[in-house]
């Protein structure tokens, strides 16, 4: 890789606003602090969303599905989003309980523009609010209540660039590795690759709620 000198990066925000230029009026107008009537459509249609979250071990970002609609408007302040069945690492709910901080980017199969809510977020356990969101007789161990702070819709640009909903560019799961074969290769074979590929279908059934 070739060495860069010092100027060769934008170090300061006079610069870097310098090289892009005025921020458009819509991109300024189109952000509320709150659910606006005209933004609920697409939380409610939405069957995928991405959650990101930071704490002292780090960032993450992570996807959160369900059917459309599965992340519920309480109010024009505030969502709940249930917690499913996952690999319990807790990346996001760690983070959490150390900084509340969250961002979520809402897809919508077939829709170019994109949903960002920023906010913040507590782990909640009460039973009720959990029951509202059992699917299958199946109860999430804990939902998250959001405190909305910020909503804008992110232009198709990305989307389009993409082709992220053109059949067309999909791509044969089988030209990527498996799960199993990721393990295997990362643990040195002490995962039996093979052998969790066969398990994968099956324990995600069994385990989806």
């Amino acid at each position: 890789m070739t060495n860069l000198d010092h100027s060769s990066y934008v170090t300061t925000t006079e610069a870097l606003e310098t090289l892009y230029g005025t921020v458009a009026r819509p991109s300024l107008v189109k952000e509320v602090d709150h659910i606006h009537p005209a933004y609920r459509p697409f939380i409610e249609a939405a069957p995928f969303a991405i959650l990101a979250s930071s704490g002292p071990g780090g960032l993450d970002a992570s996807p959160r599905g369900d059917q459309a609609g599965f992340v519920h408007i309480e109010d024009e302040n505030t969502l709940y989003l249930p917690d499913r069945r996952g690999n319990n690492r807790l990346d996001t709910l760690r983070n959490i309980i150390d900084d509340p901080r969250v961002a979520l980017l809402f897809l919508v199969p077939g829709v170019g523009e994109t949903l960002r809510v920023n906010g913040t977020a507590q782990i909640c356990v009460e039973p009720q609010l959990l029951a509202r969101f059992a699917v299958k007789g199946q109860l999430p161990k804990t939902v998250l209540r959001i405190n909305v702070t910020s909503v804008y819709f992110q232009c198709s640009r990305a989307v389009i660039r993409a082709g992220l909903w053109d059949v067309a560019r999909q791509i044969e799961r089988s030209a990527l590795p498996t799960a199993g074969q990721i393990l295997k290769d990362i643990s040195a074979a002490e995962i039996d690759g093979e052998a969790y590929d066969k398990a994968l279908p099956g324990r995600i059934a069994d385990t989806l709620y």
